[in-house]
């Protein structure tokens, strides 16, 4: 595991909420000159830490859509069944996020489509698809009440490591 210091904590919480602040300004808000900055940027991009960027977007300004949770439960549990449903989901654009769960369910799938009639074509095609899905329950999201980043400083509070 990677070592990290107070402030690569500090990079990556700044980074969880401001994705696209400047590589100088992100070194001035550390503490740091730009080159040992991006050095340790650098670092956790390549210890896999950070793996992305994005930008927040504003769908509803774009266009039409619906966000749906779907809980999902597989008719049977052997690791080829799991294995078969999630490569089934993998291609689906419209799945953008899905986790495994412990519990009643399987899967939670976070799936943002065009209308309910796309959501439901979604399912028929899984449906017909035979991926082992045994039975699942449709969430719609009426509105949106809270997207943050990521709590960083809660979780790795006193983690840092010298």
């Amino acid at each position: 595991m990677l070592k990290l210091d107070d402030r690569d904590l500090k990079i990556l919480a700044i980074l969880s909420r401001e994705g696209r602040i400047s590589k100088a300004e992100l070194a001035k808000r550390v503490n740091l000159s730009a080159a040992p900055a991006w050095e340790r940027l650098k670092r956790l991009e390549d210890a896999g830490i950070i793996t992305g960027y994005r930008a927040d977007i504003q769908l509803r300004k774009l266009s039409p859509h619906v966000t749906v949770f779907m809980a999902a439960e597989l008719e049977t549990h052997r690791v080829q069944d799991f294995q078969l449903f999630e490569r089934a989901i993998a291609p689906l654009d419209e799945v953008v996020f899905c986790w495994a769960v412990g519990g009643g369910f399987d899967y939670i799938l976070q799936i943002v489509t065009r209308d309910i009639d796309s959501y439901q074509r979604l399912v028929d095609h899984l449906l017909e698809a035979r991926v082992g899905l045994a039975r699942y329950f449709t969430y719609v999201v009426t509105k949106a009440v809270k997207s943050a980043s990521l709590p960083l400083e809660q979780l790795l509070e006193g983690q840092a490591k010298e």
